[in-house]
């Protein structure tokens, strides 16, 4: 993920702790930003993200999402089909 996604991450993790009301569109937008850059990026540049260490923000985000089921599960199941798809076509799963 490039660094705008981990802000956006970042952002994420306060306003899901604290605002549910927002919440589903923060949720969204971060959603958004991470489906384009899986349908935007090319397999290599895929590849290459893979091996990199995750960033503090993104750390947060995702511990943030193993917190909060409900968040968790609505993030899911918006990116997890778009992704899937890209690392299939990428031979990144089988």
């Amino acid at each position: 993920m490039n660094e705008r996604i981990y802000r956006l991450a970042g952002t994420l993790a306060l306003c899901v702790s604290g605002f549910a009301i927002g919440q589903g569109r923060i949720l969204d937008m971060v959603a958004d930003k991470i489906i384009a850059k899986y349908q935007n990026a090319n397999c290599e540049q895929l590849w290459q993200q893979k091996g990199q260490p995750k960033s503090e923000q993104e750390e947060r985000a995702v511990q943030l999402l193993r917190n909060d089921p409900q968040a968790r599960s609505a993030f899911l199941n918006r990116v997890t089909a778009p992704i899937a798809n890209k690392m299939f076509e990428c031979g990144m799963i089988p």
